[in-house]
């Protein structure tokens, strides 16, 4: 949930109405951050307070003992299925909702033990034994735990004497190696132009799958799943993003440790959970109810503030002498100008022609778009950043905040702390234009599932400094990939000074994004980025519309003028892709409201209203489909899948993108019951669609491959198998880079069948 919840929105749309006419014309007038958060805290009243607390409890993040103890059960019923992956992820839950140095912890803690020993998580195994111990595990039971603990330990002797690897979760390469902040690779640039702001170059030749970028984010925020207590189910087997990443670094776990104080955070070791108390969650633990009503963009503006710190935030606005504004009178020209890290910023700037490289500096230049935002919409921003910095008043002001303490006996803050609210509501402007979805693969976890199965999803928002001025293409030249998991040492990959940091190394988010060339890049070419709207997923005019609506420009990149230029040419034509006669099978033509075959001696016509039913109906055939097999209804699904295919063969060509999930479909099915080559058959139908709507070099059709390799290999089709995987681990490698883990299953699939032929 990126914006408040409905409730609140509601409210304080309400209060907007209520104001009188004198103070809606005031604060229509202001554009001065400080000033629109100053009014909006002077407008605060208890009816606000009230309503955030009343809409806070749906979002209960306090300890529950008997929830605790529900899950733990939940999860004692998994284990004895040997479903040992959701039986951790129950035990965790009852971990997160136990009281810190309770027996139910401890018992939390051993049973998960168990399900981590029986999937070879030996080291974690052990934490969780010890965990369990210091938390109290009774004295009559423990004969038991010490002799996992003695099995852990062997397994882990005999594996150090085999030099095996163990099957704990594996750091990335890229990890491993990666010792940079934020580092543009040689040959690429920031320049500034008054047209394009500030925006990256290429200065020589970058072939496709060159890292050309990677930045580390200044800080991210986890995306909740539901948290309504109303319309939680006990017995809800789906587990969210925030019960499968750490909270500060993202990485995946199944041992997760909880925060000491409420349920809702979780953290893959006690060096995560020390580091983010340390940075910002003892002041966001209090208030953490109000954070998940406020919403992602609110919580993670509020922990930018909270890390930059009053003097990072005093340093950065003492040189700014203006608001929302670039001074471009020191530009002689409209050609762009190199700018270099560490150059100072011209006279009046606020620092928005300058390049500040991965720091609160660079997080801080990016423009709020302050008059850009409706009168409205600043108010809504205002009054929810407003009433978060009064309910942290309830404690003790954050460390880097605590200059502003009183002295006093009242331990009232002073009123300079508001610089803190109104330092988050400038950052919560700009994240309408700079946050930035994290993206993980997630892997379905099916049983009888041969073919893996996986999915791109969303599991985070952060703000990336240098990422942030990558300006947008709905076809896009680069393509990018994110890295979790905290590091230290921060040193060059690329051998470039551009480490300079101001904020503390602590409170590094372990977040780091990889810019690769998706198409080989010429000298002087802009390094472009997809905002969302992708010309292979979304009409140009729907695209357009979302850009100017979210991100307050006209959007004329070349797919935008291609795709304008080619629908007023299919509109001459009368063309209408992707549908064809019933009749005879050639191209339909869209004539208003209805569609007329266009073979000459057919003349079929069909309304616009009866094509959009046949495909809704198809599409509902799909949905059903996907219901059966996520219930394991392998046969009754299949059958559905064919009925719909022999419809949707009727009226629509190979290239329709419903035609491609209605295959793709197929082959699953296929391979669940051990028919290679019908599955494969299917899954080459799926690929052609695939190809047409996403593009012969796109991340999708990689993927697509990838599943494709599978199935011949496991059909035993060795010369099949070797001929598609070249073709795959040139995608996959060009958008993933080379240590991806279907990249590695590819290598093993192919020294495997070498072996064989």
């Amino acid at each position: 949930m990126d914006l408040p919840c409905p409730e609140w929105v509601r409210h304080v749309e309400q209060k907007w109405t209520e104001l009188k006419t004198e103070e809606t014309e005031r604060f229509c007038l202001l554009t001065d951050i400080d000033a629109i958060f100053n009014e909006g805290l002077s407008l605060i009243c208890p009816e606000d307070l009230n309503t955030l607390s009343s809409t806070s409890e749906k979002y209960s993040v306090k300890k529950s003992p008997e929830r605790a103890s529900e899950f733990r059960q939940q999860g004692n019923l998994s284990f004895k299925v040997k479903d040992y992956t959701t039986a951790a992820l129950y035990y965790s839950r009852g971990v997160c909702h136990a009281d810190k140095n309770t027996e139910e912890l401890s018992l939390c803690y051993a049973n998960r033990s168990a399900a981590l020993f029986y999937q070879g998580l030996y080291r974690e195994c052990l934490e969780d034994i010890r965990r369990s111990l210091e938390a109290g595990y009774p004295s009559h039971l423990q004969d038991k735990l010490r002799a996992r603990q003695t099995a852990c330990l062997n397994q882990l002797t005999k594996i150090e004497k085999s030099n095996q690897p163990t099957t704990n979760h594996p750091t990335s390469p890229w990890q491993k190696s990666r010792n940079t902040n934020t580092c543009i690779s040689p040959g690429v640039s920031v320049y500034f132009s008054p047209e394009k702001g500030r925006h990256i170059l290429t200065t020589e030749n970058k072939p496709a799958g060159e890292v050309v970028l990677e930045d580390e984010a200044f800080c991210c925020v986890l995306i909740p799943g539901n948290k309504l207590n109303t319309i939680i189910n006990k017995a809800e087997k789906t587990f969210k993003t925030e019960e499968r990443h750490c909270h500060h670094c993202l990485s995946q776990s199944l041992s997760f440790v909880p925060c000491p104080n409420c349920s809702y955070v979780r953290y893959c070791g006690e060096s995560c959970q020390k580091d983010a108390w340390e940075c910002w969650h003892q002041w966001e633990c209090p208030i953490g109810a109000d954070l998940l009503a406020i919403g992602v963009l609110g919580h993670l503006a509020l922990r930018v503030a909270l890390k930059a710190g009053q003097n990072q935030v005093k340093r950065v606005k003492k040189s700014t002498l203006q608001e929302d504004h670039v001074t471009c009178s020191s530009y002689k020209s409209d050609l762009p100008v190199k700018l270099n890290l560490g150059d100072p910023c011209r006279e009046s700037s606020d620092h928005t022609d300058c390049y500040h490289g991965n720091s609160y500096t660079g997080i801080y230049s990016l423009l709020p778009h302050v008059s850009r935002h409706s009168p409205c919409s600043r108010f809504l921003l205002a009054v929810s950043m407003a009433v978060l910095y009064m309910r942290l008043q309830h404690g003790p002001p954050p460390d880097l905040w605590a200059s502003c303490k009183d002295e006093g006996e009242s331990g009232t803050w002073q009123p300079e702390m508001s610089m803190l609210g109104a330092t988050a509501l400038r950052h919560l402007m700009q994240l309408r234009c700079n946050a930035q979805a994290v993206t993980a693969v997630m892997v379905q976890e099916e049983s009888g599932m041969a073919v893996q199965s996986s999915s791109e999803i969303r599991i985070a928002t952060a703000i990336f400094p240098v990422l942030s001025l990558l300006n947008h293409s709905c076809s896009p030249n680069t393509s990018i990939s994110f890295t979790t998991g905290c590091q230290t040492d921060v040193l060059s990959q690329f051998g470039c000074s551009e480490g300079h940091t101001d904020h503390p190394k602590t409170s590094q988010s372990g977040v780091t994004v990889t810019v690769r060339a998706s198409k080989d890049l010429i000298p002087g070419q802009e390094i472009l980025h997809c905002y969302g709207p992708h010309c292979s997923r979304m009409e140009v005019k729907e695209r357009q519309h979302l850009l100017l609506e979210q991100y307050y420009f006209h959007c004329n990149c070349q797919a935008c003028r291609r795709d304008l230029t080619e629908g007023s040419q299919n509109a001459k034509e009368n063309a209408a892709p992707g549908l064809k006669c019933l009749k005879c099978g050639k191209p339909l033509w869209s004539l208003m409201d209805k569609y007329m075959c266009s073979g000459p001696m057919c003349g079929h016509q069909i309304t616009s209203a009866d094509v959009q039913n046949k495909l809704k109906g198809l599409q509902c055939l799909l949905d059903e489909a996907f219901r059966l097999i996520e219930r394991d209804r392998f046969d009754e699904a299949l059958k559905i899948l064919i009925s719909d295919a022999s419809q949707t063969n009727s009226i629509l060509t190979e290239t329709h993108p419903l035609q491609g999930e209605l295959a793709d479909a197929t082959a699953r099915v296929y391979a669940t019951k051990g028919e290679w080559k019908l599955a494969a058959s299917n899954l080459k139908r799926s690929i052609v669609a695939i190809q047409a709507q996403f593009g012969e070099d796109s991340i999708e059709l990689g993927q697509q491959l990838f599943k494709l390799a599978q199935l011949h290999f496991n059909g035993g089709d060795c010369e099949a198998a070797l001929s598609v995987i070249p073709r795959a681990h040139k995608l996959l490698s060009l958008h993933c880079g080379p240590h991806c883990e279907e990249l590695q299953e590819l290598q093993k699939m192919e020294c495997c069948l070498q072996g064989m032929l």
